[in-house]
């Protein structure tokens, strides 16, 4: 954790904490020390609303990754799929709030929810993170018969580097001649802009995530930044963004990444692409994390109001 006496104070909601108080430290060790801690919360297993099984797919460069699926019982088939990619720096494993809002996209939203174990740094740099996921996504269209779901019902969406990783898949699935077509595109606080904005240069010391630990990060994963086409390190540099899924964007105020999420929506929508626009107050990077807040809570039904709007309007 990172303990600077003379790092600002900000204006964050007192239901974020104690959650506000905390920062990562950045380092091979200390990576590898906090993903030893965070798993898979078994409860969920126990939970009688819910069919969780996973499955081994092939990843990049003839590696193998797991895939989760969270299935309503009962749910019919062929269902909607929600493909949800953690975030994490591109470094940290899942946490077990991201897997209990996997759960909950499911059971709330009415549809199959396909969550990926992708690799990460610092063993694996970009572009594995990438590839992994838009490998996944094409596994999952691929399969939709035998998992029950429906090919033309996918959507996609992650958090912070996950929602990165949500915009490259829809990127290289356009790049790469695919007939797969996401119906949205759901990014909370997502990192698009590798060159920073406004706020990237002013929340330098912010809880959770700041552009000091972004730098820290990027070299750490991106060592190599001349063999990734730019459009899969910062989207919002693609020549075009014409043949992407309509978007549901979430940002946070207290947030080195919220000019990323404001500069995407205005890209998307400046091409012509539908996008839903929320910028919640009092917030700060990784806010939902404390699932019980009631701003999560909030935004957490928006969330699940537009992936079940955009499905049926397939």
């Amino acid at each position: 954790m990172i303990r600077d006496k003379k790092r600002q104070k900000y204006p964050i909601n007192k239901e974020f904490f104690p959650l506000s108080l905390y920062t990562p430290t950045i380092s091979p060790k200390s990576i590898e020390r906090v993903n030893k801690l965070y798993r898979f919360p078994k409860s969920l297993y126990k939970d009688p609303s819910l069919n969780i099984t996973t499955v081994k797919i092939p990843g990049y460069m003839d590696g193998e990754i797991e895939l989760m699926l969270f299935m309503p019982v009962g749910i019919e088939k062929p269902a909607p799929c929600f493909y949800f990619i953690h975030g994490g720096g591109f470094v940290f494993e899942a946490t077990s709030t991201h897997y209990r809002r996997a759960a909950n996209f499911a059971k709330d939203g009415d549809c199959i929810v396909a969550f990926v174990r992708y690799r990460q740094g610092p063993v694996f740099t970009f572009p594995y993170p990438q590839e992994d996921c838009f490998a996944a996504l094409v596994w999952l269209h691929d399969h939709a018969a035998e998992i029950g779901i429906d090919p033309d019902k996918i959507g996609i969406g992650g958090d912070s580097a996950g929602g990165t990783l949500a915009v490259t898949s829809c990127l290289m699935a356009r790049d790469r001649g695919t007939d797969i077509k996401p119906v949205f595109q759901l990014l909370i606080y997502p990192f698009l802009d590798r060159r920073g904005g406004e706020s990237y240069h002013k929340y330098t010391d912010t809880p959770v995530w700041n552009s000091t630990l972004s730098k820290q990060v990027n070299a750490i994963i991106d060592p190599h930044p001349e063999e990734i086409p730019l459009a899969y390190r910062s989207p919002v540099e693609a020549d075009s963004l014409e043949g992407l899924p309509q978007a549901y964007i979430e940002v946070a105020e207290f947030d080195a990444l919220r000019d990323d999420g404001i500069l995407y929506s205005k890209l998307l929508q400046e091409t012509g692409i539908d996008v839903e626009f929320h910028d919640t107050q009092g917030t700060m990077h990784g806010y939902d994390y404390v699932l019980n807040a009631p701003t999560t809570l909030l935004m957490q039904v928006l969330r699940i109001e537009y992936m079940k709007r955009k499905f049926s309007e397939c």
